[in-house]
């Protein structure tokens, strides 16, 4: 398996375990009242779990399974791969912490828009492996 798919899925496994985590925070709370400013983990746990585990499991399946038709590099050139990597992640961290940070709701934005330009990334490096059957 390559290293890059390694990256993403043990992310993923992180991000899954987190956003369980404050799942069950927020379902604790719920039933036993602890602390009322809790319910500011929601936005986390949808993003850890929508955004930063499926996202992350999916591309590093992908990168892993998608066929080599790359000359040069078994998988073509690497840098699309790890910058789609890093803005993914660094952008579900910015759309967590966007609750707690007194900013107002641009934080978010930029991490959703660094999820979409990791999308991009990726897109970019994935097209070129994508062939019908037989070619």
């Amino acid at each position: 398996m390559p290293r890059a798919s390694l990256w993403f899925i043990r992310t993923g496994l992180l991000a899954l375990a987190a956003g369980f985590t404050l799942g069950a925070l927020l379902l604790l709370n719920k039933g036993l009242p602890i602390y009322p400013g809790l319910w500011r983990l929601l936005p986390a746990h949808i993003e850890l779990l929508l955004v930063g585990w499926t996202l992350n499991l999916a591309l590093g399946v992908a990168y892993w399974i998608l066929p080599r038709f790359i000359r040069g590099a078994p998988r073509g050139p690497g840098w699309p791969v790890w910058a789609a990597y890093g803005l993914l992640n660094v952008g579900v961290i910015l759309a967590c912490v966007e609750p707690w940070v007194a900013s107002g709701p641009w934080l978010a934005s930029v991490g959703r828009a660094l999820e979409a330009l990791a999308a991009g990334f990726f897109a970019v490096h994935a097209w070129p492996r994508v062939k019908p059957h037989g070619v």
